[in-house]
């Protein structure tokens, strides 16, 4: 078995595979990446059981055969090389040898048979999205998902894909994002719950790539295929919350405020909050907002005060700051819209201008309670 491949071109692919290796596996064999040669074509996979992903790379060869090569010692050494073709043998001792222009390098494989398949999907159903608008969809919702392992199905992000368009949402039970696209359709109802991991490693790959990603899925298992690429993973098995159920419906106050402005002085005033509950008070009168915090342990505190546009009544309402930054922080918006009805109920925070035609992001955020 003997190929050609670039070194930067076969760094670049291994590195975005490298993304789905953990960092120690129960199994030897998942420390490797799947190097399956076929002629002038080469499929590198890597997995860790519940997440397999696989590219296929153009190579030089006429030569058939698989074997899995270690995944970190392979990448550090590519690493190290400037831009020139590496030629690849495997030896008759068991070892692959790499030939570069100023010398040799031979690392211990193993049988290629060894190498957990990927799950092959049974009857799927397949939507087909653009690649930054997946990538949108999951960095706008992945950061409000929650860690709890006790509550597994919170720890994702929900796709629910109908005729009339796509919804992605995520929340740990403090905060809500509902991110939607009309201008997009599913050709039947679909719902699944997508773990954390393998989202980030496609948020990665498609930020700012017009390539059409398709996304087939059954009950268990999800696979997006796009380019040279393909990624097969477990989805997270639970029925999700009734999220519609806490977004209130009815909400009579609604401020309006410039976000840049708002994001720094919730992050100045909440140095001074109090360092468990990051409690910040947003106290609403006229065309003024107060922003204030008190840490009493330690006599901190701070204040300031915004002009604002509001309708509604004078209020007084408890957020943690860390929540309400994380928010702002997420949005891209020059003005947004805060939405409340009454102290002990969600706030809803929605961009006021720069969004796409048919896109939609609602989030939410539950209020904390003041101590007057």
């Amino acid at each position: 078995m003997k190929f050609i491949v670039s070194s930067t071109y076969l760094l670049k692919q291994l590195q975005v595979l490298g993304g789905v290796i953990n960092s120690s596996n129960t199994l030897p064999i998942l420390d490797n990446f799947l190097f399956e040669l076929q002629q002038n074509q080469l499929i590198v996979s890597a997995s860790d059981l519940e997440t397999t992903m696989s590219s296929k790379l153009d190579v030089e060869s006429d030569n058939e055969g698989s074997i899995a090569v270690p995944a970190r010692l392979l990448l550090d050494t590519l690493k190290t090389f400037p831009e020139q073709p590496l030629t690849f043998v495997v030896e008759e001792n068991n070892t692959i040898e790499i030939s570069s222009n100023h010398g040799k390098y031979a690392l211990a494989y193993a049988d290629g048979a060894e190498f957990p398949k990927a799950v092959a999907l049974e009857n799927p159903s397949a939507t087909t999205i653009s690649g930054d608008i997946l990538a949108t969809a999951v960095s706008k919702t992945i950061f409000a998902a929650g860690n709890d392992d006790l509550r597994p199905v919170m720890s994702g992000v929900f796709f629910q894909f109908s005729t009339e368009g796509l919804t992605f949402v995520a929340t740990d039970a403090h905060k809500l994002v509902k991110y939607t696209r009309e201008d997009i359709k599913a050709s039947q109802v679909a719902e699944f719950i997508m773990p954390k991991k393998p989202l980030n490693l496609l948020k990665g790959i498609l930020a700012a790539s017009d390539e059409d990603v398709t996304i087939e899925y059954n009950d268990s298992n999800a696979k997006f295929t796009f380019e040279n690429t393909e990624l097969v993973c477990r989805l997270i098995d639970g029925k999700y919350p009734n999220y519609e159920a806490v977004i209130p419906k009815e909400n009579p106050n609604k401020l309006s405020i410039d976000r840049t402005q708002f994001l720094n002085s919730v992050r100045r005033v909440s140095i001074f909050s109090n360092k468990t509950t990051h409690q910040i008070r947003l106290k609403i009168a006229g065309a003024e907002l107060n922003i204030s915090a008190e840490d009493i342990d330690y006599s901190n505190k701070a204040e300031e005060r915004l002009t604002c546009d509001y309708q509604g009544d004078d209020m007084q309402i408890g957020f943690n700051s860390r929540f309400l930054t994380e928010m702002l922080n997420n949005l891209t918006s020059d003005e947004v819209q805060l939405e409340m009805s009454l102290p002990n109920r969600a706030g809803i925070l929605t961009p006021v201008d720069g969004l796409d035609e048919g896109e939609q992001v609602t989030m939410l955020v539950m209020p904390v309670m003041l101590n007057s």
